[in-house]
């Protein structure tokens, strides 16, 4: 080991006395007057148990979504007329869950769907 670190010194030593020219490092132009930390290393998370104790279920599967079909008299004459069905669905569906539940639970792929909250 003491040869090792010898040799280096000796590396260094020769490099100053033959007059190798250091190039000076620019130093960094700052343009900001805030200081912002520097981004270190951040490693993944290994924990020792799991802060949940089970993963969430969903909650508006396509049984949550369609509520009942709607058999009212205009609802019937839109069946029969324009061959369109009418749902009551939840609240918090949006056209494509609803799109995707009717495709689930009738296996027919709905060309369009309209939404009215009432």
């Amino acid at each position: 080991e003491e040869g090792r670190s010898k040799g280096t010194g000796l590396e260094g030593c020769k490099a100053v006395k033959s007059g190798a020219t250091f190039k000076n490092v620019a130093k960094k132009i700052r343009t900001k007057v805030t200081f912002h930390r520097p981004k270190t290393l951040k490693k993944d998370r290994n924990p020792k148990y799991p802060r949940i104790s089970a993963p969430p279920r969903n909650k508006l599967d396509h049984y949550q979504i369609l509520k009942f079909p709607l058999t009212t008299e205009s609802a019937m004459k839109k069946i029969e007329d324009n061959n369109t069905l009418v749902f009551i669905v939840d609240i918090c569906a949006d056209k494509k869950k609803i799109k995707d539940a009717v495709k689930k639970m009738y296996d027919t792929q709905a060309k369009k769907v309209n939404t009215l909250i009432r």
